[in-house]
Formats: structure tokens, C-alpha cells, sequence
């Protein structure tokens, strides 16, 4: 079984390239399953049902999605290889521009939108920086000229990536991505399996639950901004 994992910001358009590319690759037989990982809410399952796409989704709740996501994509594959599908396609929220849930050996996609700004390639991390796929969505809303400059700064962020232009409501380019997808090799297990990137260093008191402010709450790994600079 073939496993894609897919990365943005969130409402880049990161279901609707999904269902699209899907669409494309069903035409030649394929069985594909989605696993969804998000923060407290996904209202996206309606969306692949009424494309009859079988889909699980997983809410991280307190917890980051992307760790959230490592510490169940082993049982997503498990899920998909029951159901003996040709595909799995995980979606990731993509809350963190410093996390990342992409996999060595794995097909790695980030999704990104031409209306996030001309800057925001340079504030996403790993997760552009080490796709193996950038889809650039809504480039129909912006000119030609914003979307060459957009292109660009992404190229300037991840120079080894294939960019693809892709219109989530019409289609537009879904084909070319079916094609790079359709050419990732098998999976048979993750155990042993490395990310891309590590995940945050921080473990302090308010990743584990402390809500009140104030020095002595502030316990474990952290990180202070020097206000004063040279005074």
C-alpha cells in the first residue's frame, strides 16, 4: 500500500485537493482511504462522504495535531491495509508552522494558498521546506504576476520541490498531481520509520496544563525574549 502525507495551513485548500486527486486516480481502479488529523473539530468527513470516500478522523483535542498524528499513523496503516486499500492519504491540520508530520521514504505534500500572502513561504517550516510536492491553490483569485511571484518565494523555501498550480473547485491540475502520486512506492510498515524533522524541543508547565501567568508557573523548557536589548 502507497501512503501520502498531506500538510498545510489551514483552509489552503487541503480537502479539496485531496478529493480531486482522488477523483483523478479512482478513474484507473484505485481504493483510496483518508485518515483526517485535527484540533477539536473537522467538518470535513461530510465532504468525502458525499464523494464515498471511506475517511477516519482523529481530533487531538489539548494536544498538538502533528504529535498527535505520530503517535497514530502506525494504526492508520493498520486501518487502511484491513481495508486493503491501494492508497492512504493522511490530511494534517497543520496548526504549527514548526511541526511537521512528514516521513522519510514517504510521499510528502504541503498545500498553500496564493492568498496567504507573498511572505508566508518564508513562516512555514518544515512542513514546506521538506515536502516533496507544493500545491499552490487559488492562483483563479490573483494575477498572473502574484502568482509567478509566489511561486517564486516558495521555490526560494523548498529550491528541490515540484510546485503544482491546482484549482480545488475545478480540477485544474489535479491530473498532473494524480500522476506524481500515483508514482510514490509501497509501505508495509512505519515501525522504524523516521520524520523528516523533529518536533518542537519545548515540554514546559503550560503544555501540561497550567492555565495561571507568572514566573513561578513557568516550569520546564522555555524561552525568553530579551525586551531591554543593549540596556
Amino acid at each position: 500500500m502507497r501512503l501520502v502525507t498531506v500538510a498545510g495551513p489551514p483552509s489552503s485548500g487541503k480537502t479539496s485537493i485531496i478529493i480531486k486527486t482522488i477523483e483523478e486516480l479512482r478513474q484507473k481502479g484505485f481504493a483510496i482511504g483518508v485518515v483526517k488529523f485535527d484540533c477539536l473539530s473537522a467538518q470535513d468527513e461530510e465532504l468525502y462522504a458525499a464523494h464515498n470516500i471511506p475517511v477516519r478522523t482523529g481530533l487531538s483535542g489539548g494536544l498538538c495535531p502533528d504529535h498527535f498524528f505520530v503517535s497514530n499513523i502506525e494504526e492508520a496503516l493498520r486501518w487502511a491495509e484491513e481495508r486493503k486499500f491501494d492508497f492512504l492519504i493522511t490530511e494534517s491540520a497543520g496548526l504549527c508552522n514548526r511541526c511537521s508530520p512528514h516521513i522519510k521514504d514517504v510521499l510528502a505534500i504541503c498545500v498553500i494558498d496564493n492568498l496567504s500572502g507573498v511572505n508566508t513561504p518564508k513562516k512555514i517550516g518544515p512542513m514546506l521546506k521538506l515536502a516533496d510536492i507544493v500545491v499552490i491553490t487559488k492562483g483563479d483569485i490573483v494575477s498572473q504576476a502574484e502568482r509567478e511571484v509566489f511561486a517564486y518565494r516558495v521555490r526560494q523555501v523548498n529550491p528541490g520541490g515540484t510546485i503544482v498550480q491546482l484549482n480545488g473547485v475545478t480540477g485544474q491540475g489535479a491530473f498532473y498531481l494524480a500522476k506524481l502520486v500515483e508514482k510514490t512506492t509501497s509501505v508495509e510498515t512505519l515501525q522504524g520509520a523516521v520524520l523528516r524533522f523533529t518536533m518542537p524541543g519545548a515540554l514546559c508547565s503550560y503544555c501540561l496544563g497550567e492555565r495561571m501567568i507568572g514566573d513561578d508557573r513557568q516550569i520546564g523548557v522555555s524561552k525568553l525574549v530579551n525586551f531591554r536589548g543593549d540596556e
